[in-house]
């Protein structure tokens, strides 16, 4: 089927990035225009995006996991989503209510997605490698109502967390709600099964009670709450680590992540004769914004996988035929070094995403020579917008700039070099603060007006606190960061959160989390502590006391144990120089 929207290829002499008036560039700021005569900005919700898409291509693929021979076409996909969504609605979800979901790619996860957006709720993504302390935060800081999960991830179970933090859940009756007085907002807790298997967990309610109910809303009653949706009402947040504590709400709206993902799928020249494998989690904006939104937005098949498994996605590939792959660079590299890899076809990609750090040269060389990525795209941004507000295009043909840059400014968007010191524009090869502003611009942190406040400034310019530059052609490159946020292989780590936890630890009088530079991961967190007095406590005890306590990837690579801390002449920790220092001391990382 041919799509009534294609895009028509434009060619690569002029920047996306450029507005027809500006080049020469004169300052780093890059007013993102649209081509080709598409909207910059459509006002759709993400329920009309997806029946638009169904209206178009409602007979082919629009949800297949291939590790389980289980697909749904576009048709099946948005049924399945309207019996949910009406269930919900008679159970009680209205305007504005929070459905969160802890669990790996489900078949389920991206469905209740749109359910959940289709009747003006918000969406919750919960990160799968979080524990018992980090669900309790977000539960509590959410006001989540209803909670989906899964048995567990790994070795560490959710349901007995939740038994943990919820006394009485296994006694709870199928039909009565949850009276917790430390999560108020909670009234249920749902368990999703893995194929094939009988559940006999008590106090958790099925998807099977939701489909029961959906007969008790009308259609009517349906379309009302979808017409009531509105495309700046926040349909998603999710919680992101900054540099000040605990992970923060970010409120993002139908039109935030809409837009984005028609964009990102456009940078790739995504139509519906893409078929996207998606590897990466979906709790995360790299699967949930620039995969499936892409797909809908663009209508392609999304090639599901329910975690990251290199035969796995290899097997995908070559079975259904993916047009586009999703992957941070370790991905890439796990797959282009297996023994398997020559056993696989690969012939049928041309574009995909690499993000969440610098790829090497040689490793994009041969991403696009062993597995026909010609057309393989970077995108830069942060949770706050949207996600992203920077991204190669499909035609780029430079190595180098698909490497090192993190592209030029999506249509829609305002991307500048702002000066942190003056506030002003810089010059072009200058360094600065990369910020942006454009649909794509979270609502703000939820409940927490000063967190926005400080991120976003009167102009509306967001501030990512990475520093960087824009070239002649209006490309983007980071150079360095302002914040002490450690991105570990696309995972933010806030130092202070982890912190604050092994603070707690017996034995540990101060501790300082940084990052440590590293060629796999781009960084890893290294911690230098300070013994308590007549403490002894080693490496081995601080690692087993923060063992299923926080998230394994917060958890430090490295320590070291110290006597003090570089300081300031007004007696504060200089991070900066600890961070050299753990250059120096593990400089294979």
């Amino acid at each position: 089927m041919t799509r009534a929207t294609s895009f028509r290829k434009l060619s690569p002499q002029a920047p996306y990035g450029t507005a027809p008036d500006t080049p020469p560039f004169t300052q780093a700021v890059s007013r993102g225009v649209a081509w080709n005569n598409h909207p910059i900005v459509h006002g759709m919700t993400l329920g009309q995006t997806l029946d638009q898409t169904v209206r178009f291509f409602g007979n082919q693929d629009g949800l297949v996991y291939p590790e389980h021979n289980w697909r749904l076409t576009w048709n099946e996909f948005s049924d399945y989503v309207d019996e949910l969504a009406r269930g919900l609605m008679a159970l009680g979800i209205d305007h504005g209510d929070k459905i969160a979901v802890w669990a790996t790619n489900i078949p389920e996860y991206v469905p209740l997605m749109y359910a959940t957006a289709k009747i003006g709720a918000v969406f919750i993504p919960v990160n799968m490698n979080f524990k018992k302390n980090e669900i309790d935060g977000i539960l509590k800081k959410s006001d989540t109502k209803y909670l989906f999960c899964i048995e567990g991830f790994r070795d560490y179970s959710y349901t007995n967390a939740l038994y943990e933090l919820i006394p009485g859940l296994e006694k709870r009756g199928d039909d009565a709600e949850i009276k917790s007085e430390e999560y108020p907002f909670l009234k249920r807790v749902f368990y999703i099964s893995k194929f094939g298997e009988i559940d006999t967990r008590k106090g958790f309610n099925k998807i099977s009670d939701i489909l029961r109910v959906s007969r008790f809303t009308s259609y009517e009653d349906y379309l009302d709450r979808q017409n009531e949706c509105r495309d700046d009402n926040t349909c998603c947040m999710q919680f992101t680590s900054g540099t000040t504590g605990t992970p923060k709400g970010v409120m993002l709206t139908h039109r935030n992540i809409g837009n984005d993902g028609y964009w990102i799928g456009a940078c790739q020249n995504l139509s519906s004769r893409d078929r996207v494998c998606i590897p990466v989690p979906l709790f995360h904006c790299f699967g949930m914004v620039l995969g499936i939104m892409a797909c809908v937005n663009n209508g392609s098949t999304i090639v599901m996988l329910e975690k990251y498994d290199p035969i796995k996605v290899m097997s995908a590939i070559q079975s259904e035929k993916c047009t586009s792959v999703y992957g941070v660079p370790t991905m890439y590299i796990a797959m282009l070094d297996h023994p398997d890899f020559e056993k696989y076809d690969f012939s049928s990609l041309r574009t995909g995403i690499m993000s969440g750090a610098t790829c090497p040269v040689v490793r994009m060389q041969q991403c696009v020579e062993k597995m026909f990525m010609k057309e393989i795209t970077i995108p830069y941004g942060l949770t706050e917008t949207g996600p992203v507000m920077t991204q190669t295009r499909y035609f780029e043909p430079d190595i180098e700039k698909k490497c090192f840059s993190i592209g030029q400014a999506l249509p829609g968007v305002e991307v500048a070099i702002i000066n942190p010191e003056t506030g002003k524009f810089c010059e072009i090869g200058e360094d600065g603060e990369i910020c942006c502003r454009g649909f794509n611009v979270m609502k703000g942190y939820y409940k927490d007006p000063l967190s926005t406040y400080q991120l976003l400034d009167q102009f509306g310019w967001l501030h990512s606190g990475d520093i960087g530059k824009m070239d002649e052609q209006g490309y983007y490159y980071i150079t360095g960061r302002l914040k002490d946020l450690i991105i570990r292989g696309g995972e933010n780590i806030s130092p202070k959160e982890v912190e604050d936890f092994m603070g707690t630890i017996p034995g540990i009088a101060d501790i300082q989390l940084v990052g440590v530079p590293s060629k796999k991961y781009g960084e890893q967190p290294a911690a230098f502590i300070i013994r308590t007095k007549e403490s002894n406590i080693t490496e081995e005890e601080v690692l087993a006391a923060c063992k299923d306590k926080i998230s394994w990837f917060k958890i430090p690579k490295y320590i070291a144990f110290v006597e003090e801390y570089p300081l300031t002449a007004s007696g504060k920790i200089q991070k900066y120089k600890l961070r050299e220092i753990a250059a120096e001391m593990w400089p294979d990382a």
